[in-house]
């Protein structure tokens, strides 16, 4: 295995490490590995934009139809007083 050495860290940084690793119950070094894991594979993983995702989570909840855009038209606001 390979060894990284990370200087000049910020004191806030190396205590938020510190935090985190006690709250997963394990050491700082293992919560650094833990996060550069992570980073790694989820690098590969091609981020789908905003619209895509909503999209997605709400597929299969009955809307069929496409929603008509609302371009350079007034919108009234809610009446909020019944």
């Amino acid at each position: 295995m390979a060894q990284v050495i990370v200087r000049n860290v910020d004191d806030y940084v190396k205590a938020g490490l510190k935090q985190r690793a006690s709250q997963h119950g394990w050491s700082m070094e293992e919560e650094v590995r833990q996060i550069l894991r992570r980073a790694v594979s989820e690098e590969g993983q091609t981020r789908l934009n905003l619209g895509s995702r909503i999209a997605a989570r709400f597929e299969g909840a009955g809307l069929n139809e496409p929603l008509p855009e609302l371009r350079g038209e007034n919108i009234a606001p809610m009446d909020l007083d019944a």
